[in-house]
């Protein structure tokens, strides 16, 4: 069984709905959980926010923390995946930021990836990744890590 497979089905047996900022990963994440049949009972939609001033604009984040921070930075998802959870109003945000490359950005090497998750009233917090590969190889590789992230937080729950 596929990780968004097994994401979906924990999501409706707990009825745990769930929404998606995204940048490097242009609503890879999202399209993948649309893959699953019946997941529109737990998905609604979410943001793909790929350069600073729409993710200033769409998840209204402060141009200082992005400023401050570099866009590639724990604070950043962090920001992408509470905001993502408000605005939407959903149980569950997986963010994704990073560098897929073929560029370096603001000092990050490429594969440098940093996925955050916000989840009912616990922390938000992000997790800093370092995937090898092409540009699409560190995109996928992205995605497959923040839905096993989000498998993690939702499992820990009971029904």
């Amino acid at each position: 069984m596929s990780l968004e497979q097994e994401l979906v089905d924990q999501l409706l047996a707990k009825h745990i709905t769930i929404t998606a900022a995204e940048s490097l990963t242009a609503g890879m994440f999202q399209s993948t959980l649309g893959n699953v049949s019946g997941v529109s009972a737990v998905f609604e939609g979410g943001f793909v926010t790929y350069s600073d001033p729409v993710k200033e604009q769409l998840l209204a984040i402060p141009h200082d923390v992005i400023e401050v921070n570099t866009v590639v930075s724990e604070p950043v998802a962090i920001w992408m995946a509470d905001q993502a959870r408000r605005i939407m109003k959903k149980d569950l945000a997986v963010s994704f930021t990073g560098v897929a490359g073929p560029d370096a950005l603001e000092g990050n090497p490429v594969g440098t990836v940093w996925i955050g998750l916000a989840y009912g009233s616990q922390v938000t917090y992000a997790n800093k990744f370092q995937f090898p590969g092409a540009r699409n190889d560190i995109r996928e590789a992205a995605v497959q890590a923040g839905l096993k992230m989000a498998l993690d937080a939702v499992t820990k729950v009971r029904k």
